[in-house]
């Protein structure tokens, strides 16, 4: 078996320039962003379903399609979470074919295990000692899990006001946790500042971020295996740099360029973002090509990036497919976490909200329609946000411990 992937190198998607595939994240020409690029014929010549199925249960089975080697990973088994047929939602929303992708479960209980994974085994192969990051909670959370589990420091910078679960998840892994004052934007800029500084640190979003954005191609490959080798017709991923969405797009068609897919995929793809942080949905809505930056507010902060890295990039794919970008508001979101708990059993924090909230949006709106196969991305866990839901949900009654207390406060007929 090959050691190491089938990198050519990093190109800027805006000139084209080629870079070598180094800690490089920024054209030095046009200051665009660098892409892996990667040798698609020794790649299809070596994976396959059966490579795949044989490789370990997580998002390290692809590695011949990501841009670090499983030799050495830096692994604390994201990936291969459950894609869940969701006939009580669908039911609900008139879906006749809706499926979750459920992320909920990975080691720290979001998607950021699958590009932090990717991140760190490259970034440690670039020789790096300190793993840092800008997050709006659950990066934070992952990348200190990964850099204990490689024995790396790491130093995560953080807006104050962040859910506490978010905070106290991040802490308990010993590395340093940097509270600002200000919001992601602002934490993110600080970043940028300090991985010119300290050379040794590699920022997972920021220096490395090139390498690091690949994992989330993971989640449609994931996608396409357990749906027997077959894309989904609409997918719906939630909304704060972009990057996500962008990725999800590349894995469908990296999957169909490698000969893993029968088909030419054509997914439709749309956007879900909370109306407290909604640049991108609001560039949709105008029918503009530029995002204009906001500043966030609302309950969504995993989503609160009021000036999306690759918010451009995820507009063209959506538009490309065909799909579309709406927004939710606060209370929707709310709606949108307890409809999917009481139908399908799964509680997702509040970017999970968002997805279910926009997919039934969508759904009214006739975006989505009855007869695709729709699969929606829920990417946290909701212990990570239960202030969000905490004052709509307690004791239904609270009674005295006796069977007469009981039978007065509740109607047992109805439970029969």
């Amino acid at each position: 078996m090959r050691e190491g992937p089938f990198v050519e190198g990093l190109r800027c998607r805006e000139c084209g320039r080629t870079y070598p595939a180094e800690a490089l994240h920024v054209c030095e020409w046009c200051f665009g962003p660098l892409e892996v690029v990667y040798d698609y014929e020794a790649i299809a010549s070596t994976v396959s379903r059966e490579r795949i199925a044989a490789g370990p249960k997580t998002i390290w089975r692809y590695a011949d399609l990501l841009p670090a080697s499983a030799h050495g990973a830096v692994d604390l088994g994201a990936g291969l979470t459950p894609l869940l047929r969701a006939d009580r939602l669908g039911a609900e929303l008139g879906l006749s074919e809706l499926w979750l992708k459920n992320d909920t479960v990975n080691p720290t209980g979001s998607f950021k295990d699958r590009v932090v994974s990717v991140a760190l085994t490259r970034a440690r192969e670039l020789g790096f000692k300190v793993a840092a990051c800008a997050s709006t909670g659950n990066l934070a959370n992952s990348v200190a899990a990964h850099a204990a589990r490689a024995g790396m420091r790491s130093v995560v910078c953080i807006p104050a006001n962040l859910e506490t679960a978010k905070i106290v998840t991040t802490a308990v892994f010993g590395g340093l946790v940097v509270a600002l004052t200000g919001n992601y934007d602002d934490v993110n800029r600080l970043c940028a500042e300090l991985a010119s500084e300290h050379p040794t640190w590699a920022f997972v979003n920021v220096n490395v971020r090139s390498y690091y954005a690949e994992g989330s191609k993971t989640l449609a490959f994931e996608v396409a295996e357990q749906l027997g080798w077959r894309a989904p017709d609409h997918v719906v991923v939630p909304i704060a740099s972009g990057c996500q969405l962008t990725k999800v797009a590349k894995g469908f068609r990296e999957l169909y360029k490698v000969g893993l897919l029968d088909g030419e995929p054509h997914v439709r793809i749309s956007g879900a973002q909370a109306a407290g942080c909604s640049p991108v949905a609001d560039a949709f809505e105008s029918g503009a090509d530029i995002i204009r930056p906001v500043k966030p507010t609302g309950i969504a902060k995993s989503l609160a990036i009021g000036n999306p890295a690759d918010g451009g990039y995820a507009l063209d794919e959506v538009r490309r497919s065909g799909g579309a970008v709406a927004a939710v508001t606060d209370s929707e979101i709310v709606d949108g976490i307890r409809l999917l708990a009481r139908t399908e059993g799964v509680f997702a924090e509040t970017a999970g909200g968002v997805t279910i909230a926009v997919l039934a949006k969508l759904v009214r709106a006739g975006v989505v329609k009855p007869k695709e196969r729709v699969v929606a991305f829920i990417t946290g866990n909701g212990l990570k946000t239960l202030d969000a839901v905490a004052a709509d949900c307690g004791p239904t009654v609270t009674v005295s411990p006796d069977l007469d207390s009981f039978q007065a406060a509740v109607n047992v007929t109805d439970w029969q």
